[in-house]
């Protein structure tokens, strides 16, 4: 099975990086011998952009490396590297806008490379957990400058997030922190809500997602400046990211040190939160109650 181009390559640059320090060279010896800038070399590195083939190549001479195998394997991480995301479909053509979309494919990548997502929904419910009514609703009132067609591409890329990370045979492990706010706050329509909350509560049963709601009366805590999600990605495809929205775009925090941080935030809000059994209590009750708001149809 082929990996996906960010995975294969944060194991290029990997396997790149291993091959510079068992030939005992610093960047700017490779640079030179490339005839190519420090950052052209660190980017490759730490998997940053397309490989030329070329290129890695020359690094492999550069390195020594005669043994067929891993010449194969690097070659083959290359042409897998180049190929297009699943993601690549659904976010071509359409327009950017900060705050969502500054930058619509970094996220899905990542988080198809992650072996497990642990998130603080404080004003929204996660991507991953997202009914399609209720992540086309969400759409619509943070990208208003955007055309339906866009927007019902972006509710496809949702739901394909959702099938190809939670529901596959080997599912991607879902560590979700929910805020009482965003079960009590109308995303769309009450009736909209009533299937968000059905929907999460079959996710509650699943093997895979660990679902825990933070209740108002557990107070305020530093998670509270904004939700956020922690990506952990395998040791051989890189490091771990933290993703946090803000009106001015996207973050994308990979420094251990700030890693480490919302794991503690995240650690912090799950103690205070119910257990999964008082939780579910909780969801069912929001649940009713959006129903009961429900406005039937003429």
């Amino acid at each position: 099975m082929e990996q996906e181009p960010t995975g294969a390559r944060r194991r290029l640059g990997a396997e790149l990086r291993r091959l510079r320090g068992n030939a005992d060279l610093r960047l700017d010896e490779v640079a030179g011998r490339l005839r190519c800038s420090t950052s052209k070399i660190s980017r490759l590195e730490n998997g940053k952009g397309i490989p030329k083939p070329r290129d890695v190549e020359d690094l492999m001479s550069i390195y020594g490396v005669r043994a067929d195998l891993e010449i194969a394997m690097l070659r083959r991480l290359v042409q897998e590297s180049r190929s297009a995301g699943w993601w690549e479909s659904y976010v071509d053509g359409l327009s950017t806008e900060r705050y969502v979309l500054d930058n619509p494919a970094r996220y899905a990548a990542l988080e198809t490379d992650a072996v497990a997502v642990t998130t603080f929904d404080l004003s929204v419910l996660h991507g991953l957990a997202q009914t399609r009514r209720y992540s086309r609703s969400v759409l619509e009132q943070r990208l208003p400058r955007h055309q339906p067609w866009e927007i019902e591409r972006l509710v496809e890329m949702v739901v394909h997030r959702r099938r190809a990370l939670i529901e596959r045979e080997n599912p991607i492990r879902l560590l979700q922190v929910v805020d009482e706010t965003a079960l009590r706050r109308v995303v769309g329509s009450p009736a909209v809500m009533a299937e968000q909350l059905e929907h999460l509560l079959e996710l509650s049963t699943w093997e895979n997602v660990c679902l825990h709601v933070l209740p108002f009366e557990a107070g305020t805590f530093r998670a509270h400046d904004g939700q956020f999600a922690i990506l952990d990605i395998p040791e051989e495809l890189g490091s771990d990211v933290v993703f946090v929205e803000s009106h001015t775009g996207s973050s994308y925090l990979e420094e251990t040190t700030e890693v480490e941080v919302f794991r503690g935030l995240a650690d912090e809000v799950r103690r205070h939160a119910l257990d999964v059994g008082l939780s579910r209590e909780m969801l069912h009750r929001y649940r009713d109650r959006h129903v009961a708001a429900v406005v039937p149809e003429p």
